[in-house]
């Protein structure tokens, strides 16, 4: 039987994710057959680059219902989280008695989620990715509710392994740091390639090839990481030469921990935000 897999929003994250199963569905690394039913007035389905027969995209769970999708065997919640409410109201006309719950919803605890669902000891299983999951290159942290047992968090890790690496976590409250970090980590690494492809112009390069050196070089940066045994601080060290044009850099970026501390606040930021989403 084809797994019907409901994607409940699907905006940016969503959409990420959306690509990510899509490319592993095509290379045959999906396993289970799957038709993905997305639930989202904005959704454009042409806006995938491509004929996908496995997808059918409706406004609202009735029209969904009514052209036959009425078992939900998977469903990513992927709406906002002030939207989870309304968005949760319809859910009743689908028949989600073996529904496995994937909630990617900032800051909604997972007690929230069941009641929102109508506290019937839903299997909710909460997680935070990012939006490399789009080319396969994300990390998504998770942890499940006590209704989901190893099997719902097998299931999930596998679905959200495709997208790139899964790392379960042993605290709920773990999620709004994991948030702050690296769900919302990615602007924070595009916005530094603005700032060093704008410094690279100011020097007299020309725009498309500060860029193309900026992004490079963090791209590059990041492979030899994940390639190499030593920290992020040796691989530094071992680029530093002193007296050199990179210690120089380094001065001014580590003055004062200046740098250090300028993103400690900014991920600080973003955790209390993200408590405040699940209040």
């Amino acid at each position: 039987m084809t797994r019907q897999f409901f994607i409940l929003g699907c905006g940016k994250m969503g959409s990420a994710m959306l690509r990510g199963w899509l490319a592993a569905d095509a290379r045959g690394d999906a396993g289970e057959a799957t038709d993905f039913i997305i639930i989202d007035p904005y959704f454009d389905v042409a806006s995938l680059g491509a004929d996908h027969k496995a997808i059918a995209a409706f406004a609202s769970l009735e029209e969904a219902q009514a052209a036959g999708y009425g078992r939900a065997d998977v469903m990513l919640l992927s709406v906002k989280p002030q939207m989870m409410p309304e968005a949760l109201a319809a859910i009743s006309i689908i028949d989600v008695s073996d529904c496995c719950f994937i909630s990617i919803a900032a800051g909604l605890p997972l007690a929230q989620l069941d009641a929102m669902l109508g506290g019937k000891k839903n299997r909710i299983i909460r997680t935070m990715p990012n939006t490399p999951a789009a080319i396969g290159k994300g990390i998504t942290a998770l942890i499940g509710n006590d209704a989901a047992d190893e099997a719902d968090i097998s299931l999930a890790t596998r679905l959200l392994g495709v997208s790139g690496k899964v790392v379960r976590v042993a605290d709920e409250a773990d999620l709004d740091a994991v948030t702050a970090l690296s769900g919302s980590g990615p602007a924070y690494v595009f916005l530094l390639a603005e700032a060093m492809a704008e410094a690279g112009k100011k020097l007299g390069l020309s725009e498309e090839l500060a860029v193309t050196l900026a992004e490079q070089t963090i791209y590059g940066a990041g492979a030899l990481m994940q390639a190499s045994d030593e920290s992020a601080a040796t691989l530094r060290e071992n680029v530093t030469s002193k007296g050199g044009t990179t210690a120089a850099a380094l001065a001014v970026l580590m003055a004062d921990d200046a740098l250090a501390e300028l993103l400690e606040g900014a991920i600080d930021a973003a955790h209390k935000r993200a408590i405040e989403l699940g209040q």
